[in-house]
């Protein structure tokens, strides 16, 4: 089997720069990112499902590899979701009222799911990455400029209140991206 040529910069797609920034500061030295704000159209389904099509989907745009991602914020007490459909449900409710989804039960945790997909291009099937941090669902402490930072707690501290660096040791999406960098490490690079 001959290994995947890895190019010397990935089109990441997204449109959220703090996203850009926290994965450009964990692949630095590893890989150029280039960001690219595609609308794409999002299935409903399991995470691998939606990371998946969102993957094929941007090779596609694209033409050419590309980096997605996708992050989940899952609650124990029901069964998981909302999952991959956070995001809707922040538009919503914000990070200030986010924690009232769990009022009625005792359980709080939640668990931060990040899954990232390589495509080489179209036609091409995508390889996914993700990683899970365990932790629960909080009233806001800290900046709610990014996502649900604010409400989600991991050993006392909420992702906002942590030090950048601290976070981007510890969070599910630098756990995601340390199996891509050890991925990326094994291939040839073009």
């Amino acid at each position: 089997m001959s290994a995947t040529k890895v190019p010397a910069h990935l089109n990441f797609i997204t449109g959220n720069a703090n996203k850009l920034a926290e994965v450009q500061t964990i692949l630095a030295g590893v890989i150029e990112l280039r960001s690219q704000n595609v609308d794409l159209v999002e299935i409903q389904g399991t995470v691998e499902e939606v990371t998946k099509d969102k993957a094929r989907r941007a090779a596609e745009v694209v033409q050419g590899p590309v980096l997605v991602e996708d992050t989940c914020l899952c609650f124990k007490a029901m069964n998981d979701l909302p999952g991959p459909y956070i995001k809707w449900f922040m538009l919503s409710l914000g990070a200030l009222s986010l924690h009232k989804m769990l009022a009625g039960f005792d359980d709080k945790s939640a668990q931060a799911v990040c899954t990232f997909g390589y495509c080489e291009g179209p036609g091409h099937e995508p390889v996914l990455f993700q990683g899970r941090t365990d932790g629960v669902l909080v009233e806001s402490r800290g900046s709610t400029v990014f996502g649900w930072d604010s409400c989600f707690e991991y050993k006392g501290q909420t992702y906002a209140e942590m030090d950048k660096s601290e976070k981007n040791k510890i969070s599910h999406r630098a756990k995601a991206l340390d199996k891509l960098k050890q991925w990326l490490a094994n291939k040839v690079e073009v």
